[in-house]
């Protein structure tokens, strides 16, 4: 469940901070740009965050493998 959590606020983080810059850009061009590039900045904000987590809990996992494998070794 913790993960899931995780996994959603992180998707919800990037997915603002993305519309945000979207909505800025889009808003040099005109008001309907601004709505187009919020909600395309968004979607690739959602994204981002979604495989930024996939990735860190890969890393977590492999730190995790490699702490218990040189327990193993230091007690041979």
């Amino acid at each position: 469940m913790q993960k899931r959590i995780k996994r959603v606020l992180s998707r919800a983080r990037y997915a603002a901070m993305g519309a945000a810059v979207g909505a800025g850009i889009g808003g040099l061009v005109g008001r309907n740009a601004a709505s187009t590039g919020g909600a395309l900045g968004a979607i690739v904000g959602a994204t981002i965050g979604e495989k930024r987590v996939t990735v860190d809990s890969f890393i977590d996992d492999v730190k995790e493998k490699r702490a218990e494998r040189d327990e193993l070794v230091a007690e041979e």
